[in-house]
């Protein structure tokens, strides 16, 4: 399935970074890639990158003085169609900033709505998206001269003497109220879908990482599905559920979750905190990371503490080094959690991972070992999918199958399975 472009036209960017006194050299030119990565992916153009060292961002105009008349002699020069910033600008920092430079002015957090925005396909997303840039847009509406869409327009919908930001403002305000209500309803939706699944207590498994640590390939391969996989930042937006057979035949359930990223915007966390709800109810964690590149620890750092904000901290996690067959030279693996070395193109590591996740899984579970009458067919193929079966013989002296296997505790196999105990 391709991703209809919202840009037809590709768009001319020049890029803007400051360095602050805390942040080495090194740390900082990973922030701008990453942010000529999410450029690219928002279908612009880089032409060039303007870097300034400074104590701290400048209050007013985040560069200095001197850079900001540079800046704009290069905008003119080689007519740029906008410039990225790679930090949230103020309200203030952005109207200073549009008196000096002709081009549209963007800073990180709406290249990323940007992109959400283009990504978002179900419902929720697309709500999720729009929710996250009118609470963005809301404090920066002063002074943008923008018309707004209104529900009524002319007579009869503006108060005496009030003014077009006014109704604006009381527009977005009416619209965030709106969302909000819409977005309760699919949370209680998905609610109501995860007792269901609770009930029947099906084992679940989510995959996290850092946005393109290839989640939605290995989710694909791991459960055969149909997720958007591509070689850019934020591939996935919208959550997606699917079954997962492990190698006894144990049936689970995997999700694919939007990826994580440094400096995620605010409004953008508390946006997709239901997205990543599924994460909350997991059993398992499995944890992206991609170790060819360079960065690779603070990512995992990042995903890690944006996990602890969402706090899940007594899900076990499995890290799940991908990429193995591009492997960073500098690579060392940093995890205190059970770990894997993956390639996600590849068969036998897909089946690696698998009985490392097993293996996970039987820690939760307890052992049992029963004799099943054939009479039993539903329950013996129950044993098959609901729990992990090492053994299953028959016995023809006594016409009873001898099973010997793990369940889940609270699970309502382990009740059934009493009356059967050896």
């Amino acid at each position: 399935m391709e991703y209809a472009e919202t840009k037809k036209t590709v768009e001319k960017a020049i890029l803007v970074g400051c360095q602050t006194q805390e942040m080495d050299d090194l740390r900082f030119q990973y922030s701008m890639d990453e942010l000529a990565s999410l450029t690219e992916t928002a279908q612009g153009e880089v032409l060039i990158s303007v870097v300034q060292k400074r104590e701290r961002i400048h209050p007013a105009t985040y560069l200095g003085k001197g850079k900001v008349e540079e800046l704009k002699a290069l905008t003119e020069e080689l007519d740029a169609d906008l410039v990225i910033f790679n930090d949230e600008l103020s309200p203030s920092q952005k109207r200073n900033l549009a008196r000096e430079i002709s081009a549209r002015i963007i800073d990180r957090t709406q290249l990323i709505l940007d992109i959400f925005a283009q990504r978002a396909r179900s419902k929720e997303g697309k709500l999720q998206v729009e929710l996250a840039q009118l609470q963005y847009l809301l404090p920066r509406l002063a002074g943008q001269g923008t018309a707004l869409s209104r529900l009524g327009a002319g007579i009869g919908t503006r108060g005496p003497g009030e003014t077009k930001l006014e109704s604006d403002r009381r527009h977005i305000r009416r619209r965030i109220d709106d969302i909000k209500g819409q977005l309760a309803v699919i949370v209680q939706h998905r609610d109501r879908y995860r007792e269901r699944r609770k009930k029947n207590k099906t084992f679940q498994v989510a995959i996290v990482g850092y946005t393109n640590a290839g989640k939605s390939t290995l989710f694909n391969r791991l459960s055969e599905a149909e997720s958007y996989e591509e070689n850019q930042l934020f591939a996935t937006l919208d959550p997606m559920t699917r079954k997962l057979i492990l190698p006894s035949g144990f049936l689970a359930l995997i999700t694919d979750t939007v990826g994580f990223i440094q400096d995620l915007p605010t409004t953008l966390i508390a946006a997709f905190r239901s997205t990543l709800e599924e994460v909350k109810e997991a059993d398992l964690l499995l944890h992206v990371v991609d170790m060819s590149n360079p960065d690779y620890f603070h990512h995992e750092k990042t995903v890690n503490k944006l996990l602890e904000d969402l706090e899940v901290k007594d899900i076990q996690q499995l890290t799940v080094y991908n990429k193995r067959d591009q492997k960073h030279p500098d690579f060392v693996p940093t995890a205190n959690t059970p770990s894997v070395f993956i390639s996600a193109f590849d068969k036998e590591d897909r089946n690696e991972l698998k009985r490392k996740m097993e293996s996970v899984v039987i820690e939760v579970m307890v052992p049992y070992q029963v004799e099943v009458p054939s009479t039993e067919g539903k329950l013996l193929s129950l044993l098959k999918n609901e729990t992990v079966l090492r053994d299953l013989s028959f016995n023809e002296e006594s016409q009873l199958y001898q099973c010997r296997g793990y369940s889940l505790m609270d699970h309502q196999i382990t009740g059934q399975l009493e009356k059967f105990k050896v």
